[in-house]
């Protein structure tokens, strides 16, 4: 039986895509246009249309990208909104409705809006952020720099590269149809037999890695069985909704979300975070609107708490203390039954850490940092900030602790002179090119000296134990 189901098991260019004008949980006016008109749009409000077309076919790749990861994955429609996407910058892309269309811009959307950027060996396109690179910094692509790059002679799939790593491909031609929401119309029940049955286990199946309290369903074909309907149940049960052990709509869009919070728990903390690796203190005053790589860690641990609490809504980390965040934060507070403030004061903290420690306790080995798979999103070097600078800086501060040729190096997220010469001073102690960039070759290497001489050490000292999560 196939499981090529469009939209949900094969990513698809939709005809039409809906906007929300304003901010997620703000009241605005929805617009739905062409898909490739939102993509001209966008490129047009966002791009300028002298720069070298190297650097515009790189950029309108992510913008098409991240327009199909939030269709892809229901980002918004799972959380119970009408619309695919907002058209504010903090959430989205700008979208400025009935603005006027670069003829530049207008030519090249024409000839790659279906084409987008995926992970190797992944399906979901990729949430390929970007900003300036002059106002404001991500850990993404720089708009600017591609213009750099362009200059320098970079073809767009290089440039693209150079910002999220040598391990994406350009996915070419994707089918354009007429696609609407994926809940199949009708409610799944015991003895249904089809695609979304099959889709719909395996997702269950995926959610109880981090829910022991949802049985696993076997075999995995299409066939809607008792034990499915137990474990529909036990999931309904564990969120809140009415335990019928039928998938109407309310329950399909929960899997959807709560599986897609669960798949990107496993590659967040994939990606390096180690229960060992969590630091004991925060920033506790913020300025508003600020970008703080400490925010970035915040918004971290309230998206891993927003698998196992409803009451606490998922955020974008992008390490800005905006609305949404502190809304997140409040309702965390509120949970805890704590004084809710939307400041991480000491106590605040404390819950949010020890909430933190025993879910990263909890999960299994494979949902933790598996050295294949901890490189990040992005190359890191100087000017970079952000959760991967910290860990990275967390792990060459304890490897100078025990190689003296190794420069020390204060961790703060920040990607400054200091670490570019603790990163390049590893480099040469381990007989890698001493450039001082951190790409997958060095992260790798980093992440292996970092846990030989760590994990060995804690053993010696008798602080490690056997059965601890690694």
């Amino acid at each position: 039986m196939s499981t090529q189901v469009p939209g949900l098991s094969t990513v698809v260019v939709p005809d039409n895509i809906t906007v929300h004008l304003g901010a997620p949980n703000q009241p605005a006016e929805n617009v739905t246009v062409p898909f490739i008109d939102y993509v001209k749009n966008v490129a047009s409000s966002e791009l300028y249309p002298t720069w070298p077309e190297s650097a515009l076919r790189a950029n309108i790749y992510a913008i098409v990208s991240i327009a199909l990861n939030r269709i892809f994955t229901e980002w918004y429609r799972s959380r119970g909104y009408n619309f695919d996407i907002t058209n504010t910058t903090q959430f989205d892309q700008a979208f400025v409705p009935n603005r006027g269309i670069f003829d530049t811009i207008d030519r090249i959307v024409d000839d790659i809006f279906n084409d987008y950027i995926a992970r190797q060996n992944q399906v979901e396109p990729l949430y390929a952020q970007f900003c300036d690179g002059r106002v404001s910094i991500c850990e993404g692509m720089f708009q600017w720099g591609t213009v750099d790059l362009a200059a320098q002679g970079y073809v767009p799939y290089e440039i693209l590269q150079y910002y999220y790593g040598d391990n994406i491909n350009i996915v070419r031609n994707a089918p354009v149809v007429n696609l609407e929401e994926t809940y199949p119309g009708v409610p799944l029940s015991v003895g249904d037999n089809n695609q979304y049955v099959l889709l719909i286990k395996m997702a269950l199946n995926a959610i109880s890695v981090n829910f022991p309290a949802i049985p696993k369903v076997y075999p995995i074909n299409g066939e809607f069985t008792e034990g499915m309907a137990d474990a529909v149940r036990a999931f309904q049960e564990a969120f809140n909704l009415p335990e019928t052990g039928v998938i109407d709509k309310a329950t399909w869009y929960e899997i959807r979300k709560i599986y897609v919070a669960v798949r990107n728990l496993a590659q967040l903390t994939s990606q390096g975070i180690l229960v060992s690796d969590i630091p004991p203190d925060i920033v506790t005053e913020i300025e508003e609107g600020k970008v703080v790589p400490r925010v970035q860690l915040v918004q971290y641990f309230l998206n891993v708490l927003s698998a196992y609490y409803n009451s606490i809504p998922a955020v974008d980390i992008d390490g800005i203390l905006g609305p949404n965040t502190r809304t997140s934060i409040i309702e965390f507070q509120k949970t805890m039954g704590l004084e809710p403030t939307g400041i991480i004061d000491d106590a605040t903290w404390n819950s949010m850490y020890n909430n933190i420690l025993g879910i990263l306790r909890a999960l299994p080995p494979s949902a933790i940092a598996l050295p294949a798979l901890l490189f990040p999103n992005v190359i890191l070097r100087e000017g970079s900030e952000g959760p991967s600078v910290f860990i990275m800086q967390e792990y060459l501060a304890f490897i100078s602790s025990v190689v003296p040729a190794i420069p020390s190096v204060t961790p703060d997220g920040v990607f400054g002179p200091e670490t570019r010469a603790a990163v390049t001073a590893f480099q040469r102690q381990y007989g890698l090119n001493p450039d001082g960039i951190v790409q997958q070759a060095t992260w790798n290497r980093i992440v292996q000296v970092y846990r030989e001489l760590r994990f060995g050490v804690q053993r010696n000292q008798g602080q490690f134990p056997g059965n601890e999560i690694s």
